[in-house]
């Protein structure tokens, strides 16, 4: 975790240094383990968690929003919560989410270390606008993203760890479908690369707008971590609710 939040904290300053008002980093930022036993060994808890820590401390001495996925021991301390958390431009934790929807694919079983969410958390005001918190596999079901969509969310994150096959099949047409039903932007910040003999990620950490529009790619070609910079424009997202209202008819 520490050398992971030695990368962070290099990120945290070249968006800073780029004039971005947040940075968005990925599902299960703090570590991914070999097993499940070594996953929930390594879960700290949210507010005492030197990585969460040293994140909030980046944040308020850059003055920039975070949003980052870690993991938390839940409270009976045999499985652990799957988190997103948002850390504000003065380094305050200001909102979480406990991912719903658990990957249980292939020999991938992440219901063996993680125990499900309770609920969908209200979008959170940030320096941004109204932001929605999910994760990774909910964007699989449209059910979350459209009941902040009725919260009139105007950015919808999913930190995310994709495999390779579910990736190249489905990543850019899932992202896509939620920002078109939702009309509001998608920030998909998506882990890239082998972490282990068992874990390969996806990557192409991605924004699409509310119309559908892929502002931002991210190959990952060269499985190193890096930023890319996209304007969020809420005067557009007004145009689009304004222009299409989708309001349920049956």
């Amino acid at each position: 975790m520490t050398h992971n939040l030695s990368l962070c904290q290099t990120l945290i300053k070249k968006a800073s240094a780029a004039g971005a008002k947040a940075l968005f980093l990925p599902e299960a930022t703090d570590y991914i383990a070999s097993s499940p036993s070594e996953s929930i060994s390594l879960a700290q808890p949210m507010h005492s968690s030197p990585f969460v820590l040293g994140l909030r401390q980046a944040a308020k001495e850059a003055s920039l929003a975070i949003n980052v996925g870690i993991h938390v021991p839940a409270p009976d301390g045999k499985k652990l919560f799957n988190r997103s958390c948002w850390i504000d431009e003065q380094g305050e934790i200001k909102a979480y989410y406990d991912k719903l929807h658990l990957f249980d694919y292939g020999n991938l079983k992440e219901s063996n270390s993680v125990e499900k969410g309770k609920k969908i958390v209200p979008p959170v005001e940030t320096v941004l606008g109204r932001v929605g918190l999910l994760i990774c596999f909910d964007l699989r079901f449209p059910e979350p993203s459209l009941s902040l969509h009725r919260q009139l969310t105007q950015i919808l994150t999913y930190p995310s760890a994709f495999t390779v096959p579910t990736g190249i099949a489905h990543w850019e047409v899932l992202l896509r479908s939620r920002a078109i039903e939702s009309q509001a932007y998608v920030i998909a910040a998506a882990q890239v690369g082998a972490h282990n003999e068992k874990r390969t990620s996806y990557g192409h950490s991605m924004v699409v707008d509310p119309w559908g529009k892929v502002l931002l790619n991210l190959t990952g070609e060269g499985q190193e971590p890096e930023i890319g910079l996209v304007d969020i424009d809420l005067k557009y997202w007004g145009e689009i609710k304004e222009k299409m209202p989708l309001l349920r008819r049956t």
